[in-house]
């Protein structure tokens, strides 16, 4: 026996039939089938000599390779890593490798990283994260300057696709034979996974609502990001219909991280004056401007609010809800670093039931987003194949767990409120 790799012609000669024959049974072919009888020979004898598919031959005779391409913000996110998660385990079940990029919200690396999908023949792309606000059908913001400063191979991809929007590079790959699609807004007729999350927010403020809360905070994420501008709208929409609007200075814009969540929250806690001296609420406090009556007199010779603040404010929002749960995390331990507590000072929520909830205490109220199954649904459009969420006659909420197949190549999926300890009732006054 050679001791060199074992060939493709040499298995067709065990196997007694063609090269042509032994490269369809194995690499497979996007026009030709081959015999069962013949192609389980043809295995059979490459079993028995080791031989090992040659990979470009198998993409280039089936038309795709066995990769699938997942694109999101930030794998640091549980978020995200609980939809890679389901994406990764409906994949295999179909035969492919997934192929994570993670984009950190830069535009043009989620186009370039779609290219190197469309380059190597990929099998499909999914893309989960939030557009922007501003997007024009494009499905991505503009890059500013200094996202365009890419160093290393990826460059040459961000040129070339630097010039094509998102919806159209996404449309000419889906045209060649590739599979997509998105994850939280609909991009152009797409397929989609869209998430409710203007539907989810409005439930959780009349959930939080009928627990007794009157007032309300709000950490509302990045300015200009989708998600958090409708569940941001979403939550203020329903308590202004309940008679009980949120006022703008209780509405604090921040990072869609922990860090976001912790600093937006001292700035609120700050706005109120309730930190501990010498706390990072304090100091934020105390390194704002000041005016003439920057601070009202509370007896002590100490100014109990900020700067131009109305002195009917200098008080903390009887709840909080912090648009996702990572900045949920981040805010409450803002809340304990500034000598306070959760829920006795200030109740939190969040939106989203990341898995790292459970080792969070207190308990985070939240709104329940099934990510896993989302990112099942997901692979199975990109894919083309049945979401197990077609019409029936009367279909199972538990087994759907919030999905519905909304139109062809369209999943919405609606929240669910889960009411914890972070949100306890309010007593009557």
């Amino acid at each position: 026996m050679s001791d060199g790799p074992v060939t493709l012609s040499r298995v067709a000669r065990e196997a007694g039939v063609s090269l042509a024959t032994a490269s369809r049974a194995i690499n497979g072919s996007a026009t030709r089938t081959v015999r069962p009888e013949l192609r389980d020979r043809v295995m059979a004898a490459a079993r028995r000599l080791g031989y090992v598919p040659d990979p470009s031959a198998q993409a280039m005779a089936r038309g795709r390779t066995a990769a699938l391409g997942l694109v999101v913000h930030d794998i640091a996110d549980p978020y995200f890593s609980a939809i890679a998660s389901g994406v990764t385990r409906a994949a295999e079940a179909e035969g492919l490798i997934v192929t994570l990029a993670s984009t950190q919200l830069r535009p043009e690396r989620e186009r370039a990283f779609v290219e190197l999908v469309r380059r190597q023949r990929g099998r499909a792309v999914i893309l989960a994260g939030s557009r922007m606000v501003s997007d024009d059908g494009a499905g991505a913001p503009a890059p500013d300057t200094e996202s365009e400063r890419v160093a290393g191979p990826a460059e040459a991809l961000v040129g070339t696709a630097a010039g094509q929007d998102l919806e159209s590079i996404l449309t000419a790959f889906r045209e060649s034979g590739g599979g997509v699609a998105t994850i939280g807004q609909a991009i152009g007729s797409l397929p989609v996974v869209e998430i409710d999350n203007s539907g989810g927010a409005a439930a959780l403020a009349r959930e939080l609502h009928g627990l007794g809360y009157q007032r309300f905070g709000i950490l509302s994420g990045p300015s200009g990001l989708r998600t958090a501008a409708d569940r941001t709208s979403g939550f203020r929409d329903a308590l202004a219909s309940l008679g009980n609007g949120v006022r703008d200075d209780d509405v604090v814009p921040g990072e869609f991280t922990r860090d976001g969540g912790y600093a937006a929250m001292t700035e609120l806690i700050a706005r109120s004056g309730r930190a501990r001296a010498g706390s990072a609420a304090d100091v934020a406090g105390t390194d704002a401007p000041r005016g003439d009556d920057a601070a009202t007199d509370d007896g002590t010779g100490q100014g109990s609010h900020l700067a131009g603040a109305d002195p009917d404010n200098a008080s903390l929002p009887e709840v909080v809800f912090a648009v996702n749960d990572v900045m949920a995390v981040g805010a409450m331990a803002a809340v304990r670093d500034a000598g306070l507590s959760v829920p006795d000072d200030v109740a939190v929520a969040g939106f989203d039931d990341i898995p790292t909830l459970r080792d969070v205490t207190p308990a985070l109220t939240t709104v329940h987003i099934a990510l896993e199954r989302i990112g099942e649904a997901a692979t199975k459009l990109a894919l083309g194949e049945p979401t197990g969420l077609e019409a029936t006659a009367e279909p199972d909420p538990d087994a759907t767990d919030g999905l519905e197949a909304t139109a062809p190549g369209s999943v919405t999926v609606h929240g669910e409120v889960v009411l914890r300890a972070s949100t306890p009732r309010r007593p009557a006054d």
